[in-house]
């Protein structure tokens, strides 16, 4: 089956909805025509020349960033300057590009979540949820189709409470409907009031998703008219995406043990740190790429460090003046790790969905910074 760069797009927003995006940020669709077909496509965190001849190199249709090519309007392309120069040869090659960004890092099982899997913390929750009004959908489905309505719902967002996900609850019941002229009712004969037995399903949904999982209801419910409803809820629900990730150690580290062992995990280089040796650490807040603006929030929850990228002088004094300690693994190196993720979650998605699609790492993205001892 061919593939187009839209499918790709629509399988990425599966995992991490646009909606989730912080509202400066402008993830999506960067560059080129989603129409058009994509055979191979190239993963990587910035599309700059180093990737960009690679993804020629390499014949890519398609490159997937996590950082926009574009993060403001788009006032003039120069192809006398370099940014202009790059994004008249991707369009001259015929290369697409697409990018997720604040949406990955927030949803679930993105950027946050692997960084914290990749430290082996436990008890994971969110550490900057957003602020998200909930709504209780509730739909009634013949019981042969229950469990297909339920797996299409969950797949597209609905029943996430915390940690714990496709949370629904059903009971039997008997429905009754009478199919008139013009219809092609799935259960019944046109005239006649029929009597089914139905579950009511029910589960809640974040404001955000409801289009989404309405639409996933639908395709996956037998019936030509579906009965269900919406109403807002008023309790407060656990959030399970947002910015940002704390958890606790299997055992508790000095913090310069942490802090070696943060290194390896990532494979870095080195890292930039502060706070007492010997410290103990086993609660540890973390967020991947420029995160140091959550600190106040990892001091609130009881952190003892706070893991993140591109740590600035101040910003450094006032962790270590307020009693939190801190690791800068550096921007790149605490947002690479979602890229083999990323790379396995679309491989098996359209494996899944029939899609013929190569999927590639980049091998010409470095970390921008050089490191001297």
């Amino acid at each position: 089956m061919s593939v187009t760069g839209a499918n790709i797009a629509a399988i990425i927003e599966e995992m991490a909805p646009l909606e989730l995006a912080e509202p400066w940020d402008n993830p999506g669709w960067q560059l080129g025509d989603p129409g058009a077909p994509v055979r191979r496509i190239l993963l990587c965190l910035d599309v700059n020349e180093a990737v960009c001849r690679e993804a020629l190199e390499r014949d890519v249709q398609l490159i997937v960033a996590h950082h926009p090519l574009f993060f403001k309007e788009l006032k003039q392309i120069r192809m006398d300057r370099p940014a202009g120069a790059l994004v008249a040869g991707l369009i001259r090659a015929g290369v697409s590009v697409y990018a997720a960004h604040t949406n990955l890092d927030r949803c679930r099982g993105g950027v946050n979540d692997v960084l914290a899997r990749r430290l082996r913390l436990q008890d994971i929750q969110v550490l900057s949820p957003g602020k998200e009004q909930y709504l209780k959908l509730v739909v009634f489905v013949p019981l042969d189709h229950v469990d297909a309505v339920r797996s299409a719902i969950g797949a597209a967002g609905a029943g996430w409470i915390g940690n714990y996900s496709d949370c629904t609850f059903g009971v039997e019941g008997t429905g009754t409907f009478r199919p008139l002229e013009g219809t092609n009712p799935y259960i019944g004969r046109q005239g006649r009031l029929e009597q089914v037995r139905e579950v009511r399903l029910e589960t809640i949904v974040p404001q955000g998703l409801v289009e989404r999982v309405v639409r996933a209801m639908l395709e996956a419910h037998p019936y030509e008219e579906v009965a269900y409803d919406l109403y807002p809820l008023a309790n407060q629900v656990t959030p399970s995406s947002g910015l940002g990730r704390i958890g606790v150690l299997e055992e508790t580290l000095p913090l310069k043990d942490f802090v070696t062992y943060v290194k390896e995990v990532l494979e870095l280089p080195a890292v930039r740190w502060g706070g007492e040796k010997g410290r103990p650490v086993k609660r540890v807040a973390l967020c991947g790429g420029s995160g140091g603006d959550l600190w106040p929030r990892a001091l609130a929850l009881n952190a003892d460090v706070f893991v993140t990228g591109d740590v600035g002088y101040h910003t450094a004094r006032d962790m270590l003046a307020a009693g939190l300690a801190f690791v800068d693994a550096g921007h790149f190196g605490t947002e690479r790790v979602i890229l083999p993720v990323l790379r396995e979650y679309l491989l098996q998605a359209c494996q899944g969905r029939g899609l013929a699609v190569e999927c590639l790492l980049s091998n010409a993205e470095e970390d921008p910074y050089f490191f001297s001892w």
